[in-house]
């Protein structure tokens, strides 16, 4: 008998196989290597493959794609529910396998390999910053035993310790004066490169046209345009509150009774996006001044009403639905419709 829908459990060497056919009869269970898999699928009837999102996620679905299946790649946490035993690898590729022959099973959008590099570009670069600021707040804290207090912020970080090699106090060893000059040299190392990947990041959007229109809306730059071209370009989101809601950027909420309680925002999806998003939002809300464009006065009744922080996270949630439009319309980007309620 056939399969028509086959769990794939992933791994590093070994591969678990789980197929079914259209009754939900089990037909077959395999082990596989890494070099069996994809001539094992290539003399499989084409079938509906089933992945959980995980590292190589996304390589081994185009590879089976370019052999006729149908794969589809689902988020590991509606994945857990169809374990019905302890876990294992024949448990796990049972489970997907039930997971991706169910109705409205949400799914992962399967990344081409430019997303994958653009994605490996803000991961390193995440990586970097994260490193730069641990090495900021190690310099911060071995200062302030020296009885040096240096404000909050890396630019502010960078000139008090410049000031301090420049004018060292009676009071510092020169054996700290030497540590302090190897921090403030690898600090602006990490700076080096971290503009690096920023330059390259930005190249590529400029080369990009999709991420030049995304570059138009107020609070999203080239960081936050290829990062949502990376997760909103494969057209896995109907529209964009999907899109939103995927990101977390909409409200949380439990109910009983019919009585329905909205809490804070969910806070689910991709948080490095989020993030940026968020981060864009507060620097239009903040520097909006006394502009009167629609979409500034919305944001200034906003904050009356709501209040600051509401409000960086309404337009933060504005522009990923403005974003995912311009995405999937291929659209420029239309000032006069971004506010909610257009001006008199």
């Amino acid at each position: 008998m056939q399969a028509t829908t086959i769990g794939l459990d992933l791994a590093k060497n070994v591969f678990q196989v789980h197929g079914e056919d259209a009754h939900g009869k089990v037909v077959v269970r395999k082990r596989l290597t890494r070099g069996q898999v994809l001539r094992w699928f290539a003399n499989t009837p084409v079938a509906r493959v089933g992945i959980e999102a995980c590292g190589g996620a996304h390589y081994w679905a185009r590879e089976l794609i370019g052999l006729g299946h149908d794969v589809r790649i689902l988020p590991p946490q509606y994945v857990k529910p169809f374990v019905k035993t302890n876990k294992s690898d024949a448990a796990d590729a049972e489970a997907i396998c039930r997971a991706v022959g169910s109705t409205r099973m949400p799914t992962v959008a399967v990344a081409s390999p430019a997303q994958q590099d653009m994605q490996a570009l803000h991961r390193v670069r995440q990586r970097l910053m994260a490193n730069r600021t641990a090495l900021g707040n190690q310099t911060r804290g071995l200062l302030l035993e020296y009885g040096i207090a240096v404000p909050k912020g890396m630019a502010r970080l960078r000139e008090g310790v410049r000031l301090v090699l420049e004018r060292p106090s009676a009071s510092l060893s020169a054996t700290f004066l030497a540590l302090l000059q190897e921090q403030y040299s690898e600090l602006l190392d990490w700076d080096r490169k971290i503009a690096h990947y920023t330059a390259r990041i930005e190249r590529a959007v400029e080369a990009d046209p999709a991420a030049r229109r995304l570059r138009a809306v107020p609070g999203i730059g080239a960081l936050t345009a290829s990062a949502l071209l990376t997760k909103a370009g494969a057209g896995a989101y109907g529209n964009g509150r999907h899109f939103a809601a995927a990101l977390g950027l909409v409200p949380r909420h439990e109910g009983t009774g019919g009585k329905l309680r909205l809490l804070g925002i969910s806070k689910r999806g991709d948080r490095y996006l989020r993030c940026l998003l968020i981060h864009g939002a507060r620097a239009v809300v903040s520097q909006m001044k006394d502009k009167q464009d629609p979409l500034r006065c919305w944001l200034r009744r906003l904050v009356e009403r709501r209040g600051h922080n509401k409000a960086v996270v309404a337009l933060a949630n504005k522009n990923a639905r403005i974003a995912w439009a311009l995405i999937a319309g291929a659209q420029e980007y239309a000032p006069q419709r971004a506010c909610a309620q257009p001006m008199p």
